[in-house]
């Protein structure tokens, strides 16, 4: 998993609340297990229009936020079904941070154990921050894991929280499997004895 320590990137406004996973990646592009190739199907039904087109006023669409890497949205954000594509199809995007006044339960864990950064911050966080990433191209903002703060264009800070042990995980880039993988030689050492003791198993 990729690393997250610190992002300096352009900060789209998506603000509807109660998006769900079904409105972040559509059913029908389930049947894939990859992690890859998702992105280009993010939001299809706001992105596209029946014949395959784009829907020139969607934000994700404009050129100015084509390259996006934080998405600020509305409340209960991640809501629905608990596919694991969602982050999965976010993050092949680009998106690495997602800012809501807040998020599903299910899709908030899943995302940091995909690498990307979901932040909660009261809704008047929020707004300021929306109405920063109405500023298009120039809406760039920087969110530092470190130091747990938003800076805005014009030099603004915003705290925010995150439990110590999924920040330690992001910046380190250890997902379940990684995390798994410290304690590898643990693991051959109890693989080992219980050969020993217990050689029938």
């Amino acid at each position: 998993m990729e690393k997250f320590v610190k992002l300096t990137g352009i900060a789209a406004p998506l603000p509807l609340i109660n998006i769900d996973t079904d409105m972040i990646i559509p059913k029908q592009f389930l049947k894939t297990i990859k992690r890859s190739g998702l992105g280009k199907n993010l939001f299809d039904e706001m992105r596209y229009k029946e014949d395959g087109s784009e829907v020139a006023d969607f934000v994700l669409n404009k050129p100015a936020y084509r390259q996006a890497q934080i998405l600020i949205t509305g409340e209960n954000f991640g809501c629905g079904s608990s596919r694991e594509h969602a982050p999965w199809a976010l993050l092949d995007f680009g998106i690495r941070c997602v800012i809501a006044p807040s998020f599903a339960d299910i899709f908030y864990n899943n995302c940091f154990k995909n690498g990307i950064l979901p932040i909660v911050l009261p809704q008047d966080d929020v707004d300021r921050l929306l109405d920063d990433a109405a500023r298009g191209a120039n809406a760039t903002l920087t969110v530092d894991l470190e130091t747990q703060q938003i800076e805005g264009p014009d030099g603004g800070c915003i705290t925010f929280d995150v439990d110590s042990f999924r920040k330690q995980c992001l910046i380190e880039g250890l997902d379940d499997i990684g995390l798994t993988l410290q304690k590898a030689a643990k693991i051959a050492e109890f693989e080992e004895k219980r050969q020993i003791s217990q050689p029938w198993l």
